[in-house]
């Protein structure tokens, strides 16, 4: 299960994550979780720079490690970078001391103070710590990309209608994603470019 939208009720029990960013501005933000893979973050990177926007990459520390390279591409191709743990662990499984160690773990790759809990699953105790050292950014639109009942089509409607200044959209740089992004990322990009978009990265 999944929301689109982010729902109320998670916005509520994380007050201190970002959701989006200023709706006063012409910007939205794209980010990728779960990379950098050889599957498909080229793909994603060549269309980026195809485009000449820049994306936010929230990477998992074990990908880095296997796909250095990749994984500077992404820095030199001029994206930020976030950290989504080393092993890609959900929080509400996972004792504090030992996700806080694996996000740790992973900093000392990405350098950041970006931090997007992978399912988007950490407990009040591990956010509270995490607080006092990053930034957790969440979402306000899910493309659902990594939904493999999902069609392409469908990937692509998830995302455009709910577009709006600020808006935080997540696709997917994993194996499960490959169809829909390929289908809805360049899609989205035109739409967003079509009508005066400024796509950003975060900062």
């Amino acid at each position: 299960m999944y929301f689109v939208k982010s729902p109320f009720f998670l916005r509520w029990l994380y007050p201190k994550s970002i959701w989006h960013m200023p709706r006063t501005e012409k910007k939205v933000y794209l980010t990728f979780d779960d990379g950098p893979i050889p599957e498909i973050t080229p793909f994603i990177l060549d269309i980026l720079k195809k485009y000449q926007v820049k994306a936010t990459f929230f990477c998992v520390g074990e990908n880095i490690k296997k796909n250095p390279h990749l994984f500077q591409r992404i820095l030199q191709e001029g994206h930020q970078v976030g950290n989504h743990t080393y092993n890609h662990l959900k929080g509400w499984e996972t004792s504090d001391q030992t996700y806080i160690d694996n996000i740790r773990l992973c900093q000392e790759l990405t350098q950041t103070d970006l931090f997007r809990p992978p399912y988007a699953k950490a407990t009040k105790s591990q956010l509270k710590k995490l607080y006092k050292n990053y930034r957790v950014v969440m979402w306000d639109i899910m493309s659902g990309d990594f939904d493999q009942n999902l069609s392409p089509e469908k990937c692509l409607e998830n995302v455009l209608p709910n577009i709006q200044n600020g808006s935080i959209i997540i696709f997917h740089d994993n194996i499960k994603a490959i169809p829909r992004v390929e289908y809805a990322l360049p899609k989205t990009i035109e739409f967003l470019l079509a009508n005066q978009y400024q796509i950003a990265r975060m900062e």
